[in-house]
């Protein structure tokens, strides 16, 4: 090989760009990240080793581009590449590596390198990023969010008034009823999931609303030595949370439009997750004031219709409370494509109630007295509500953790993201 060859070897250190270890490594490192464990260990190129090769000068963003082309090229503003970047992992520490200040900045350049008509590159922000959790909703859902409260009211009226067989048949058609407009309201709303929910979700959801319905009559029946006979469902829990299904829509909705209109508007990662966290605060604690203030009506009228008490009345309102923000806020994750901490937050809050009730039963056994005395001492001490609220409020902020921690990234918002 003459002298000029070796002087414009790729792989010559003294030849113009040429190849040096830092090289390797920055092309290494561009080419690995958000690539699939499968492709991982392969060679590209001429080279050979499990690091993949490229002749010519050393360009990383463009490595990093073509891995992620399709992103690239349907984005139509940099904080929707930045998105896809962050649910793939990238990390500002990520973006150092490619001489950038932090993910965004990095997605400002890779946005800028893709070759666009001018007719695209002028389509609005707000309408390039749909949000998974804000669907194109048919007209009249805000209306059709009153429908379970409306058909939940009538029931009520109709067990009121009905007695022996015609009470249990006014009974049953209600809650299917109910539970037929709950889907409309749920699959033409905001709160619409974009994934088949799984019926294990399902039937922990359908145990905790039966347990607010039924639950407390059992658990003070129980308490006291009894059933004795058959006890009432609380209608006051079943009314107020029926009615609560429209300020839980209408609340999803306001954070979906928000949390929307801050992702155009934000001009980084880190400034978005601060705008949104209050949001989404401020989008549970308006819902928590409206079911409170629906509850307490639903209480107040029960209460005066019927033998069971004030006490009894605060009892279920406060476990239909808790369960209430449970319910929202599964359903809000789930309506993003989170849907492994709602199933498990509803299944351990089913678990304690469905243990409780067991561990008073179980406690009637020769020798078992003390698996029924931290129930049974709760429950004269505040009331059966206690079990509902301690279950379900525990799980209702554990998951508002993890919605201010997932719900505050763009990748949740962002049109194409996981």
């Amino acid at each position: 090989m003459s002298k000029q060859q070796k002087v414009d070897a790729p792989r010559a250190p003294a030849s113009p760009g040429g190849w040096d270890v830092r090289s390797e490594e920055l092309v290494a490192d561009a080419a690995l990240v958000g690539e699939p464990a499968a492709w991982r260990g392969t060679s590209t190129g001429t080279g050979t080793g499990s690091r993949p090769v490229r002749r010519g000068g050393v360009d990383p963003v463009k490595t990093l581009m073509h891995r992620h082309r399709e992103l690239c090229e349907r984005a139509v503003d940099p904080l929707e590449i930045a998105a896809g970047l962050e649910a793939h992992g990238v990390t500002d520490r990520t973006a150092a590596r490619f001489r950038h200040r932090d993910v965004f900045a990095l997605a400002e350049e890779m946005y800028a390198r893709v070759p666009r008509d001018e007719e695209e590159r002028g389509v609005p922000v707000a309408l390039a990023l749909p949000s998974t959790g804000d669907p194109q909703l048919p007209a009249g859902w805000a209306l059709l969010a009153l429908l379970p409260g409306v058909v939940c009211g009538l029931a009520a009226v109709g067990l009121e008034m009905g007695e022996g067989r015609a009470r249990l048949a006014v009974g049953l058609g209600g809650a299917l009823a109910v539970a037929v407009a709950l889907r409309a309201a749920l699959r033409y709303g905001p709160l619409r999931c974009p994934h088949e929910v799984m019926p294990a979700t399902r039937a922990w959801v359908c145990f905790l609303i039966a347990y607010a319905l039924f639950g407390d009559g059992l658990l003070r029946g129980a308490v006291s030595g009894g059933p004795d006979g058959p006890w009432a469902p609380s209608t006051a829990a079943a009314l107020g949370l029926s009615l609560a299904v429209a300020p839980a829509l209408w609340c999803a909705r306001l954070f979906a439009v928000g949390a929307r209109r801050r992702l155009s508007l934000s001009r980084g990662l880190a400034e978005f997750t601060s705008a949104v966290r209050p949001l989404l605060l401020g989008v549970v604690a308006l819902y928590l004031c409206a079911l409170g203030a629906l509850l307490v009506g639903s209480g107040a009228v029960h209460g005066a219709q019927s033998s069971a008490g004030a006490s009894a009345s605060a009892s279920a309102s406060a476990g239909a409370g808790a369960l209430g923000a449970l319910l929202l806020l599964s359903r809000l994750l789930s309506s993003y494509g989170f849907m492994r901490a709602p199933l498990l937050m509803l299944g351990a809050a089913g678990a304690v109630e469905a243990g409780s009730i067991a561990c008073v039963f179980a406690g009637r056994l020769p020798g078992f007295a003390w698996l029924a005395a931290p129930v049974e001492g709760a429950a004269r001490a505040w009331g059966p509500g206690v079990v509902p609220v301690v279950a379900c409020g525990a799980a209702a902020g554990v998951l508002l953790l993890h919605s201010l921690r997932v719900l505050s990234r763009a990748s949740a918002h962002a049109g194409g993201a996981p």
